[in-house]
């Protein structure tokens, strides 16, 4: 391990914006770009990712890590213990300045926060905690904020930490409980999944509350935060959050309305959101033997159990070339195929109503590596094809390849007013050249088709044959550094 003294700001922004690409919690990372003098505004690279909000927009977020500093030592990792690579550790003030300054340069419109294992859970927890606060409070941020929860801290202290962010996030890390065990020994499946439950069930504490017009459990938390930080430093700091109109501006206020039993706000007085944005969780792909089927309906349940936002999958890249895990010479054999399909899936079981057990079976365990998983779903049920267009329900529409959400709500719209056929099809963004081999109009096909499953499969598999050969076919895949230069302008 290889500890700098004395780094400068940029220096640590270096090192620990690269530190975090590999977690894909966010999308990719953004480019550097000068402005050409005549315009406004310039493009950073440092870390900045791209992620989108509930209402579609996409936005930047400064994507960076606390510390590379971590105690653990996961054999995936690339800031495992073990590994001999340059560490830095950003203090909760620079976190701070850097987001405020990005911001104000119209760099970003948040912050993405994560971090490796400094201490102990707990410490890197108060840590990460100290700097959102101080975002909030003392810098009045009003950005988005998404911030990891770290297994195996303080339940007092995720939990308030819940108050100050819109999104929180606990990686799943890898699908099962033994491949834990075997790459990553410190973690536990339980260690992960008591922090998002408890998550959960405040989320849905809070919005009952909200929406019946009770207080909520903001008093209750602060209150116990003192407890929790010993400081006076840290106290002064929880001191500045009673005046948000929630809560009285001192700790007697506080004691008085928890003896007292008077927890009902006055008129007037805003209602605080937990955790607004939900939370998401993430999952290696690739570096264990689970099949689709098994990392589909893990996913489902992390989807039904634990009311996740959304479950981002990572292709497993051997960063650290350790010989235990799947090699990969001159970055071959990295799964983008897999996981691109993984996100189909995905996308098919939250917004599509599709359920895992639709899309594969124990004797169907993985995905078709031509086919994208709808329209290998409808190849597969013939019988319920071709679909009238003029008179077929919402949900049904969805199943056919071709029409997504938008264009089935507008065709659902249309068709009220008049008969549809395939040219206002097109014009409802519906895409023909799969949905001609599924659908009527006016019990009429748009060709000559034969219902059968090779002539179906052979016709979208040529139309498909370049988008699998972009994914798959590279010469060679490389995780890019965020100040890789070379790579940038090219």
């Amino acid at each position: 391990m290889v500890i700098k003294e004395d780094l400068s700001i940029m220096d640590k922004l270096t090192i620990l914006s690269d530190a975090a690409k590999y977690d894909v919690s966010c999308s990719s990372s953004g480019v550097e770009r000068g402005n050409n003098g005549k315009g406004i505004g310039n493009s950073k690279a440092c870390g900045i990712c791209h992620s989108f909000s509930a209402d579609g927009r996409c936005i930047s977020l400064l994507k960076i890590l606390l510390t590379n500093e971590c105690i653990y030592n996961c054999r995936y990792c690339i800031n495992r213990s073990s590994n001999d690579v340059v560490r830095a550790t950003f203090s909760p003030e620079e976190i701070c300045e850097l987001t405020m300054q990005f911001y104000r340069r119209n760099y970003i419109e948040g912050l993405f926060l994560s971090s490796g294992i400094i201490i102990s859970p707990d410490e890197t927890m108060k840590r990460m905690l100290e700097t959102v606060i101080l975002l909030r409070k003392k810098y009045n941020f009003g950005g988005y904020i998404h911030m990891k929860a770290i297994p195996g801290a303080s339940d007092d202290i995720i939990k308030f930490a819940g108050w100050f962010v819109d999104r929180m996030s606990i990686n799943l890390e890898l699908p099962t409980n033994a491949a834990l065990k075997e790459l990553a020994p410190s973690k536990s499946r339980e260690s992960i999944l008591h922090p998002m439950n408890m998550i959960k069930n405040n989320i849905h504490m809070n919005r009952y509350e909200v929406g019946m017009k009770h207080t909520n459990n903001y008093l209750s938390d602060v209150y116990n935060m003192y407890n929790t930080f010993s400081d006076d430093t840290s106290n002064e700091m929880l001191d500045t959050m009673f005046n948000d109109g929630l809560a009285a501006n001192n700790r007697l206020n506080i004691n008085n309305r928890l003896n007292t039993g008077n927890t009902e706000l006055s008129a007037g007085h805003r209602y605080k959101r937990y955790v607004p944005a939900g939370q998401s969780s993430q999952m290696i792909i690739g570096a264990t033997k689970e099949t689709d089927y098994q990392l589909v309906t893990i996913a489902q349940n992390l989807y039904d159990k634990y009311d996740l936002k959304r479950v981002f999958y990572s292709a497993f890249v051997n960063v650290n070339m350790d010989e235990s895990l799947p090699l990969q010479e001159d970055g071959k054999g990295v799964p983008l195929l897999r996981e691109h399909r993984l996100y189909q899936a995905d996308w098919l079981m939250r917004f599509y109503g599709f359920k895992s057990y639709d899309l594969l079976s124990e004797d169907n365990p993985n995905f078709n590596a031509f086919l994208d998983p709808k329209c290998d779903w409808a190849i597969r049920h013939l019988d319920i094809f071709p679909v009238e267009i003029n008179t077929a329900p919402y949900a049904l529409l969805l199943k056919v390849p071709g029409i997504g959400v938008k264009s089935a709500r507008r065709i659902i719209n249309a068709r009220r007013m008049s008969i549809l056929d395939f040219t206002s099809l097109k014009k409802a963004g519906v895409v023909l050249k799969r949905a001609v081999y599924f659908i009527t109009c006016n019990g009429r096909m748009m060709y000559n088709i034969r219902i059968d499953q090779d002539y179906i499969t052979n016709a979208l598999i040529d139309n498909d044959k370049k988008k699998i050969y972009d994914i798959e076919h590279k010469d060679c895949y490389k995780q890019l550094s965020l100040f890789d230069c070379n790579v940038i302008s090219e």
